[in-house]
């Protein structure tokens, strides 16, 4: 019964009361009924009741149970406790598949991604005394996808080929989604062209990952040969096509699958669906209607697509607007300071600087803080990461060199900094020094340093790329003749000759 209750969404927390009164009756648990109780406790996000189930084990002494201890990581991993989680893994003495996995999991959930790839390279290389499955191989293509690390995905394709299972159409789904958010879109499609069975995540893959690399008509035509195939479409479906006609600027498409999703298949329009459409009218301009749109709905908007929203704002520079778009986040008590500096984008790209100033100095009285810009760039299987001015890279003498060199290339060529990126009210020679050093630019120099002419350069920030930033990687990818791949928190640029995927809007 404790375990039935541990697979319910909705009374996991009757499988707590049950084994209270389980013991209450006399009767003692087993590994297997704390095992059952605790992934309960996880179901219900009852923290103190895991923590009473845990002190239970050790006095009940079943601390050599390795199966119920990897549950406990679990647990803890799930409520971002890692270091209670690692205790825990450090006091299993025969650490199996499934531990390792529980392991690489955490690291995931915790942002520790580059030490998952380090727990891969210790299984695969028998140091850990077990053997990567087909769970460490999806688990790990995960962390590869979220770092961008495109090289070392590729070996967990080879291992998954050379340890038999190539055939799982989980792993192969889960490959494509790497391909396409690595920035290597043609990959992803070869392997979906390979796949013999191919089901509904198969084709949303595909579609979503040619969306997010502004194939926009490539992706409505993938989701017209998946009806012909009798796949049907779902939720995710219907949000990568409509995200495939935002990227590309689609409006009367959009409009076109947005209404045909519940009159043709049933499916009522998410806040995901209405997120993208408010893309896709933001992108075209469209502010006022899409701000509409917002509005009509029969939810509550989500601060997401209020900062969708901001975003198309300070594209086109709609001022008032934004200042409205704000007001609702603070109503919600979402803002961040993302939030913020696109406003400060906004202002300062009208040059109302009384305004920055302003917003700084509330932001500076609330305690908000800016996250710092962060890019990483593998390079032989190893990912580097930068910061802005960063000098913790073992290279950093050679990278600013190179960086100094592309800038003069660059100008050369007709690179001019966009100083409006620069959100202090300074000179404009002080202003483009202080963009000079951004993180992605740092990571762009060290990969034209590092790899041999005619490589694509990948980056992936964990911010959205500012203004000159963008400028800078369009040039570059001009004048040195290299594919610029660079994979913002909002979407994929690819720069080619001078051009960008996203057609310059973001």
């Amino acid at each position: 019964m404790i375990r039935a209750y541990s697979l319910s969404e909705t009374f996991s927390e009757e499988g707590f009361n049950l084994y209270r009164e389980m013991r209450r009756k006399g009767i003692t648990p087993d590994p297997l009924s704390f095992s059952f109780v605790t992934k309960c406790c996880v179901k219900g996000s009852s923290v103190l009741e895991g923590l009473q189930v845990h002190a239970r084990v050790l006095r009940d002494g079943h601390r050599s149970d390795s199966r119920l201890l990897t549950t406990l990581m679990d647990f803890y991993s799930s409520f971002k406790r890692f270091d209670d989680a690692c205790k825990v893994f450090d006091e299993i003495s025969h650490r199996d598949t499934v531990a390792w996995n529980v392991l690489i999991s955490c690291y995931i959930r915790n942002g520790r991604t580059g030490d998952a790839l380090v727990v891969f390279d210790m299984m695969e290389s028998g140091n850990s005394g077990s053997q990567p499955d087909d769970v460490t191989c999806l688990l790990v293509l995960q962390a590869c996808t979220n770092l961008g690390a495109l090289e070392f995905g590729k070996r967990v394709r080879h291992y998954i080929q050379e340890h038999g299972y190539g055939h799982l159409r989980k792993l192969c789904n889960a490959l494509i989604d790497m391909y396409s958010r690595c920035g290597c879109v043609g990959k992803a499609y070869q392997l979906f062209k390979g796949m013999p069975n191919r089901d509904v995540v198969s084709w949303t893959a595909m579609i979503s990952g040619l969306a997010s690399h502004g194939h926009g008509r490539e992706a409505i035509d993938a989701f017209r040969e998946m009806l012909r195939m009798g796949v049907a479409p779902d939720e995710q479906t219907f949000t990568g096509v409509l995200s495939a006609c935002s990227h590309s600027g689609l409006v009367d498409e959009g409009w076109t699958f947005f209404n045909h999703m519940s009159k043709e298949f049933g499916i009522m329009p998410n806040i995901h669906h209405y997120g993208c459409m408010v893309d896709l009218l933001g992108r075209v301009g469209l502010l006022d209607q899409a701000y509409q749109l917002i509005l009509s709905m029969s939810f509550s908007p989500d601060p997401t697509m209020w900062r969708t929203l901001l975003g198309a704002c300070r594209i086109h520079g709609h001022v008032a607007l934004g200042e409205r778009v704000i007001e609702h986040l603070i109503e919600l008590k979402a803002q961040e300071a993302g939030d913020y500096v696109l406003l400060l984008n906004i202002y300062s790209s009208v040059g109302n600087w009384e305004k920055v100033i302003e917003v700084r100095k509330w932001m500076k009285e609330k305690g908000i803080q800016t996250t710092p810009g962060c890019s990483t760039m593998e390079v032989k299987g190893e990912v580097h990461e930068f910061v802005v001015h960063d000098l913790s890279h073992p290279r950093k003498k050679e990278i600013y060199e190179m960086l100094d060199e592309i800038g003069k290339q660059l100008k050369i060529a007709g690179y001019v900094a966009e100083v409006t990126s620069e959100l202090h009210n300074s000179g404009a020679e002080e202003k483009a020094n202080r963009l000079s050093y951004h993180s992605e630019k740092l990571a762009m120099a060290f990969g034209i340093l590092a790899t041999p002419p005619g490589t694509t350069v990948r980056v992936a920030k964990n911010l959205r790329t500012c203004v000159d930033c963008h400028n800078f990687a369009k040039m570059l990818s001009g004048v040195y003749n290299r594919e610029i791949i660079i994979r913002d928190r909002n979407r994929f640029h690819c720069f080619r000759e001078g051009q960008c995927s996203c057609n310059d809007y973001w």
